[in-house]
């Protein structure tokens, strides 16, 4: 054999098994044997297809043979592969679809796949309607009408409702209404010892308000697991309004008695005016008698005899004054 005919062959070679290559990578013929046997309808032209249109066989295939051995008739290709164009996940979707027909869940394919692409995790929605979840709520602060706070844990058991998925509430909002719900019942209660007593009567409560409408789940039970005394708040709000009433009442005292302290002040000033008056009318006593000597209107012995009956005036008031610890001595003015 010449050169040229290694040559060729090598060539032959080598192009075959980039064909093969090729081939295989384009059109999965295993998968399509796979399909044939397990009896699900599918030519290669369409699965090279797929590889044109960035649709990969091996997530549409097994999805397809899944569905046909579980007797779904609804879910066809078109409908997986635009499915994952919109960016689904279709392993969930098949799963999902498996499962509710198992159990007996009315799922239609289209409501599957809106689900899905809500961001739900709609096989975990299936499991979840067939298996209830519990969750348990945070503690709930709320205070009886005595004044006692109480301070309670309980577990609601939800099942997924299906049809509300697609724009229901989610957990967040089934926990906030429940601790609504148990703050409403606590806080109606007339004393905390009763609720102590029929932690149950929270949950019967509970559960008439119809706190799941219009989320993604459906309300079984709610179970009070919990529930511990916290502060006297009563007490505290009664202290706390008796301080500030004693404040008031100081502030009100001390204004009294600063208006009380002004009008002492105020009586002084007028008891030195008024005094001021007396002396200066005293200053013009002795001015008059001046005036009256020299007018010859008081002569020496009228004014001798006014001295007098001063002196005895004087005389008689410090004998009438009272004296101290029984000594003759006066008190002083």
């Amino acid at each position: 054999m010449d050169t040229s005919s290694l040559y060729l062959t090598a060539f032959l070679v080598v192009g075959g098994i980039i064909f093969l290559i090729l081939f295989f990578h384009y059109v999965p013929f295993f998968l399509w044997l796979s399909a044939k046997v397990s009896g699900v309808n599918i030519s290669l032209v369409q699965l090279f297809l797929m590889r044109i249109r960035n649709v990969p066989p091996y997530v549409i295939v097994p999805g397809l043979i899944e569905a046909h051995k579980a007797g779904l008739s609804n879910i066809t290709r078109d409908g997986l592969e635009a499915h994952y164009l919109a960016g689904g996940h279709v392993e969930k979707v098949v799963h999902a679809l498996v499962s509710a027909a198992k159990a007996n869940i009315d799922l239609p394919f289209q409501m599957a796949t809106a689900i899905d692409l809500a961001g739900r995790d709609v096989f975990e929605a299936v499991q979840m309607s067939v298996n209830p979840k519990v969750i348990d709520t945070p503690p709930v602060t709320a205070v009886a009408k005595d004044g006692i706070q109480l301070i309670a844990k309980a577990r609601v058991t939800v099942r997924a409702n299906i049809r509300q998925l697609v724009g229901g509430a989610g957990e967040d909002t089934v926990l906030a209404r429940v601790g609504e719900g148990i703050v409403s019942s606590i806080g109606s209660s007339e004393s905390h010892k009763s609720v102590l007593e029929n932690p149950d009567s929270i949950s019967k409560l509970v559960l008439r308000k119809g706190l799941d409408a219009g989320t993604a789940f459906e309300i079984l039970s709610i179970d009070i697991a919990d529930i511990d005394i916290g502060k006297n708040i009563g007490a505290a709000l009664q202290m706390d309004q008796a301080n500030a009433d004693k404040n008031i009442a100081q502030a009100k005292a001390e204004e009294r008695r600063a208006m009380a302290v002004a009008s002492e002040q105020e009586m002084k000033a007028k008891a030195q005016e008024a005094r001021a008056k007396v002396i200066e009318a005293e200053a013009e006593v002795p001015k008059a008698m001046a005036e009256a000597f020299r007018n010859g209107n008081l002569g020496i012995m009228d004014y001798y005899r006014m001295k007098n009956i001063q002196a005895d005036t004087d005389m008689r008031e410090t004998i009438a004054r009272p004296t101290t610890g029984g000594s003759n001595t006066p008190l002083n003015k």
